[in-house]
């Protein structure tokens, strides 16, 4: 009890939080005139006030599930406040032999499913190292802060990673060589992909292994309105966008007409997909359809935008056979 008798002999201190180590609170208050509680896991325990507490005092008594004074510990000591009879003292649990911290890189995580931006602002700023934080764990793929936000859906956080130049100079890649928006885009997030080509626009056109893009994974997965967003942001245009393939040789039209996206197939091909487009199987995208429905919706397409096709040519031959060429017969001798 030697630390509990030197704190008593100073009175400039009036109050004391004790915390035993298995993690129960005591905390006493000097002034007091009605007994102050102990409460441990299992019983209630009356204290006396500290002025009733005398410098060798046995506390031993008080203690149900750590009789040993040896245990306690001083955890804060705050002084009195003037005329105040009693000074405000928090208490906590802490165990024993320290408290257990999280460890940063979990805490960002944990924050970004949590959706809250401002918190992961308060983290970046005390360990601003872990920006980009890729997931080590064998099912983590490497994946960074805004791959999991990105997958997550949550367009805040994104932009709290994007602002702090989270793909500068180049996008962050996982192990499979995919990007932030190859994630929001094949999991449907348009408001992510709105906020990530806003920011980049030339990552569209990136591949992961396989040699697939964004618009490749928004067609797989059916997203009509991302496609078009990434039509519209794609630097190269739309038409030569849908034109590219995987190393399997599959367009994005393979992918839509395989899983039977009926509004994707309409938006490639009035893109300038081409339908007669076959992969390193020799197997075209009306081959791949997924039902016997889609398969006749996509050549139904094909038909429409045939017909367009040649009305368009019609009408331009039509304007070229009406021009009429009309000689110059002025008096060039005027005068």
């Amino acid at each position: 009890m030697d630390l509990l008798s030197s704190h008593m002999k100073d009175r400039s201190w009036s109050s004391w939080v004790w915390i035993p180590a298995r993690g129960a609170e005591v905390w006493l208050e000097s002034g007091c005139t009605s007994p102050r509680h102990f409460t441990s896991s299992r019983r209630r325990h009356n204290l006396p006030s500290s002025k009733q507490l005398q410098p060798r005092h046995n506390l031993s008594r008080f203690v149900g599930d750590n009789p040993s004074p040896a245990s306690w510990r001083l955890s804060r000591c705050l002084p009195s406040h003037g005329s105040a009879q009693c000074a405000a003292v928090s208490w906590a649990i802490v165990n024993d032999p320290a408290p257990i911290m999280i460890d940063p890189a979990i805490r960002i995580r944990r924050a970004i499913h949590a959706g809250d931006a401002l918190l992961l602002k308060r983290i970046l700023r005390s360990h601003p190292h872990l920006l980009h934080n890729p997931d080590s764990s064998p099912e983590g793929l490497s994946n960074s802060n805004l791959h999991l936000a990105a997958s997550l859906g949550h367009r805040d956080i994104c932009l709290v990673l994007l602002e702090a130049g989270h793909e500068d100079p180049d996008p962050a890649l996982n192990e499979n060589h995919q990007t932030a928006l190859m994630l929001a885009a094949g999991a449907g997030h348009t408001d992510v992909v709105h906020a990530i080509c806003d920011n980049d626009r030339d990552c569209i056109m990136r591949g992961d292994l396989r040699g697939r893009d964004a618009i490749m994974e928004a067609s797989m997965g059916g997203h009509d309105t991302i496609v078009q967003i990434l039509l519209t942001y794609v630097p190269c245009g739309p038409y030569e966008a849908v034109q590219r393939a995987d190393v399997d040789g599959n367009t994005a039209l393979h992918f839509a007409s395989g899983n039977g996206n009926l509004l994707v197939l309409r938006t490639l091909l009035a893109a300038g997909a081409d339908v007669e487009k076959r992969n390193i199987w020799n197997w075209t995208p009306a081959a791949y359809s997924a039902t016997v429905q889609a398969e006749v919706y996509l050549k139904g397409l094909v038909t429409e935008v045939n017909r367009r096709q040649q009305g368009k040519k019609e009408d331009a031959n039509k304007v070229v056979s009406s021009v009429r060429v009309v000689p110059d017969d002025s008096d060039d001798d005027d005068g």
